[in-house]
């Protein structure tokens, strides 16, 4: 009778711990677990307090919830500030909360059937007739509630990925994706990332966004939607590209004069070197030679000296990247790439070449100076590349890209912002709003004076912050780097992770500029800005880890969804890690201690369950461990 109930503290202190990192959880985590389910009666009133500011609208993090409790003098009772940094500590990973959070649950649900048993035996004490006590034993056990085994939380550890935040772009970009995503009936994501590679278009290469000292960041992106055929994503691309295109023609128009005047001057330029050099080749005297080759290499030298522009091109589709290069040149290191196909990627792959060339992409993004010699044609010199990338593939395409060489390791991925929407195919309204022609007509007229006014620069103007955007990025760097950790919840996508600030810092850019066409180079990225930012980066975040992980980017899961499979083929109930080991190939497990942290994953996700050892008869080896499967864990693997 004086047996501890049971309970699990460090679950109680993931859940709290989950809940005061990201306040998101808490609406999720209150759907399994109420506060007296908690043991601690500390964790219980914590978790009432994060409840209450949750329902209030405000902010659940270690510092408000650390000055509400000061406000209401339960700070020190419930440890102080330094027990809810223990709290903090305590979590492995946010996104395992929902499973703690039902272990939390279950631990209560026994304590309850406890209670029931001590009640049985108070009312086995009272010196009622037998038959009454067995009467009010088979009521209580009745009313004892079942103790399920939880339902498993998927491998990946995350909720559908968050829809894309539209409120944070600029006001005649966010008219015109929702007007895009309601009249073609897509998913907002597509056309909010699209609209974002449009805004690069037109301003990247253009400007740089100065976020700390000598760390700057270009204003161009990396974009790829991914969606399934059939999701209307060409209809998509061509209602927010075709405005890109008619501005191209504008700049072609506006060209075709200097190209004309230029072309001019240059056959004149060129007869007049041929003709001082024909009379420099036929004087006869010394002196008049001397002054007549002085005379046609100054001619030369004006010829060298007039560069015919080439017709303004803002836009290309499928091209390889020796093409890719040789238009970056053309147009002063700015190009895009945009199409509702994946082929990109095969070709960046050496479905041509035979080999992968990557280098002007990775370039291309980062600004690196580039510089291309061939045999058959003059050398090429980008001094600041910007090439902006906007995709939407298919699922097939992104699970082929992780396995394609070099496009993890030298990093092209991790420069790229994914998003996962949800389908919609199936579920389409028939007959919606086309799109108004106010809102499709000022999207247009607003793209164009961007891209017109960005045109005219041929130097990269810096945009810098001002000192409360430059807290916020702070604030971003600070909350980011812990997740890095080899223990973080991005330590599998560290690469990614690693570029996530300076994403954040571009997304900052273009929304400024867009939001500022006429005056924004010359005015400071503010805080609002920033913040919107923040919002966007968080939904890309959101969608990398799920992105990463259908590329099967962290090993240790991709091991863990194998092992399930064979539980799918084999509907296994029960196996021992021998059964297992023997099943498995050699060529993913070379030793039987190599399941060891897959097993142990498969337990934190709630799919296994230590079994009891087999009985040990006899001398020789103790039996191999054992493992339950959970009743629902066949096709519940994602």
């Amino acid at each position: 009778m004086t047996r501890t109930p049971p309970h699990d503290d460090a679950a109680e202190q993931a859940v709290i711990g989950s809940a005061l990192l990201a306040p998101g959880l808490v609406a999720e985590l209150a759907r399994i677990v109420v506060a007296d389910d908690f043991y601690r009666p500390a964790h219980a009133d914590l978790w009432r307090v994060l409840i209450e500011l949750h329902a209030a609208g405000a902010p659940g993090d270690p510092i408000t919830v650390a000055a509400h409790l000061a406000d209401v003098g339960s700070l020190g009772k419930l440890g102080g500030a330094p027990y809810l940094h223990t709290l903090i500590a305590a979590v492995p990973t946010t996104a395992n909360g929902p499973y703690y959070a039902r272990i939390i649950a279950e631990h209560a649900r026994r304590r309850e059937v406890a209670d029931l048993g001590t009640r049985l035996i108070q009312v086995a004490a009272s010196n009622s007739d037998t038959g009454e006590v067995l009467a009010a034993g088979r009521a209580l056990l009745n009313a004892a509630p079942a103790s399920p085994w939880p339902t498993p939380i998927p491998l990946s550890a995350r909720n559908a990925p968050r829809p894309f935040p539209v409120k944070a772009l600029p006001g005649w970009v966010a008219d015109m994706v929702g007007a895009v995503a309601e009249f073609t009936q897509t998913p907002v994501d597509l056309a909010g990332c699209i609209a974002l590679a449009a805004l690069s278009t037109a301003s990247g290469g253009r400007a740089e966004v100065e976020v700390r000292g000598s760390w700057r960041e270009p204003a161009n992106l990396f974009t790829v939607v991914v969606l399934p055929p059939g999701s209307r994503k060409s209809a998509v691309f061509a209602a927010l590209v075709r405005p890109l295109l008619a501005a191209e023609s504008l700049l072609i128009e506006r060209t075709r004069p200097a190209i004309v005047e230029a072309e001019l001057a240059l056959r004149v330029a060129a007869k007049a070197a041929d003709r001082a050099a024909n009379a420099a080749a036929a004087a006869s005297d010394s002196n008049a030679r001397d002054r007549l080759l002085a005379d046609a290499a100054a001619a030369a030298m004006t010829t060298e000296t007039i560069t015919v522009p080439s017709l303004p091109r803002l836009v290309a589709d499928d091209v390889t990247s020796e093409q890719a290069a040789s238009l970056l040149a053309e147009q002063g290191g700015r190009l895009a790439v945009l199409s509702p196909e994946g082929g990109i990627f095969a070709t960046l792959a050496g479905r041509y070449s035979g080999a992968p060339n990557l280098e002007v992409f990775l370039k291309g993004h980062a600004g690196d100076m580039l510089r291309i010699d061939r045999r058959s044609r003059p050398a090429e010199h980008i001094d600041r590349p910007a090439l902006t990338l906007g995709l939407a593939v298919q699922p097939e395409v992104l699970r082929d890209i992780a396995q394609m060489p070099g496009f993890r390791g030298k990093g092209l991925l991790a420069r790229i912002l994914f998003a996962i929407p949800e389908n919609t195919v199936g579920r389409r309204r028939v007959g919606a709003d086309p799109i108004p022609g106010s809102v499709a007509d000022r999207y247009a007229g607003q793209l164009n004076t961007l891209v017109l006014g960005m045109a005219d620069r041929h130097e990269p103007f810096v945009l810098s912050l001002t000192s409360d955007a430059g807290e916020r990025m702070l604030a971003i760097e600070r909350d980011v780097e812990p997740r890095l950790a080899p223990s973080g919840s991005w330590a599998h996508i560290v690469d990614w992770g690693s570029k996530y600030a300076g994403a954040i810092a571009r997304i900052a850019g273009l929304l400024h500029l867009a939001e500022h066409l006429l005056n924004g180079p010359e005015r400071p990225i503010e805080a609002v800005t920033f913040d919107q930012a923040a919002e966007i980066g968080e939904y890309f975040a959101d969608h990398a880890l799920t992105a990463f992980d259908d590329m099967g980017a962290d090993p240790l899961v991709d091991d863990a969804r194998h092992v399930l499979g064979w539980i799918e083929r084999t509907q296994t109930q029960q196996f021992t890690k021998r059964d297992l080991f023997t099943a498995l190939s050699r060529g993913r497990f070379r030793k039987a201690a190599d399941l060891d942290p897959v097993l142990s994953l498969l337990v934190a996700h709630g799919y296994l369950r230590t079994a009891s050892a087999p009985e040990r008869r006899g001398a020789g080896r103790a039996p191999s461990p054992a493992w339950l499967v959970h009743p629902d864990a066949v096709g519940c693997a994602s």
